[in-house]
């Protein structure tokens, strides 16, 4: 559906790299314009090559008002309007037990993660609403499910990011503007292999340590989230908001089939006693 989105203009926050870049792909290619909010937005210099007009760098730290409200006037001024706002800029945040964990790494944990959400959602929804509605979507994580795939305070911001996805969406619906989250899974990215700049050689690796526990047989790739993020901002999904999309390969519905305990996968007979005369 490569015009699906024709016409819009997104504001992509992280949209330079990882998660971020696949959805400023996916934008680009059904058709949106597109602002990328990126502390490097150089790493998106060859997509400006190649979309040329239709798409916008800008350098922004996401915990920082006057830099997310500038996204959204950048997107005002250069296209005219705005549709559709990812707030998709993230880090893995604070590491370690919470006795060793400082207030002041709590404090950038939840600036990046969550104060950006809120920030975002703040300066987005008068324009939005302005331009007769429109689409918010949240990067959560599956972390925010169940405890023990994220450190403390990444576990703890993602599922803020839910929360807050659900409680907004009850106001800005009545504005005609929806807002969802996205919770991917094992993603092969950059920070999923350990560090912004792991290279292909350590993502390919963290892919092959990890694709045996996925129900599909393989790891999540960002082109998975972007295609998911894509469809919350279209009209096929004009009548969804407040909801979770897990994107996640199936690896939160339990164990593969291999891992199933052998008695489960066994077939036998069912014996059913009918009482009698029935």
């Amino acid at each position: 559906m490569p015009d699906r989105l024709a016409g819009r203009v997104a504001v992509v926050t992280g949209g330079a790299s990882g998660i971020g870049r696949a959805i400023t792909v996916r934008l680009l290619g059904e058709g949106a314009r597109v602002v990328v909010g990126d502390l490097a937005p150089e790493r998106a210099d060859d997509l400006v090559a190649e979309h040329g007009e239709r798409l916008v760098t800008q350098r922004a730290d996401v915990s920082d008002e006057d830099d997310v409200a500038g996204l959204v006037s950048t997107a005002v001024e250069g296209f005219g309007r705005l549709d559709i706002l990812c707030n998709n800029a993230g880090f893995g945040g604070a590491l370690g037990p919470i006795t060793e964990t400082s207030v002041a790494d709590f404090d950038l944990t939840f600036d990046v993660l969550v104060r950006s959400v809120f920030l975002g959602i703040k300066h987005a929804t008068p324009v939005l609403a302005a331009d007769g509605g429109g689409a918010v979507i949240n990067t959560a994580s599956i972390a925010a499910r169940r405890a023990g795939w994220a450190p403390h305070l990444y576990t703890a911001a993602k599922a803020a990011v839910l929360s807050l996805t659900e409680t907004a969406a009850l106001e800005l619906g009545a504005l005609g503007v929806r807002c969802n989250a996205v919770s991917p899974g094992l993603i092969a990215t950059p920070l999923y292999a350990g560090h912004p700049d792991s290279d292909a050689d350590r993502i390919e690796k963290a892919r092959q340590a990890s694709h045996e526990r996925q129900p599909l047989g393989r790891v999540g790739e960002p082109e998975d989230i972007a295609a998911a993020v894509a469809f919350l901002a279209s009209d096929d999904a004009e009548w969804i908001t407040g909801q979770q999309l897990i994107v996640d390969g199936g690896i939160t519905a339990g164990p593969t089939w291999d891992d199933f305990p052998a008695p489960y996968k066994m077939v036998r007979p069912i014996r059913h006693h009918r009482p009698p005369g029935r």
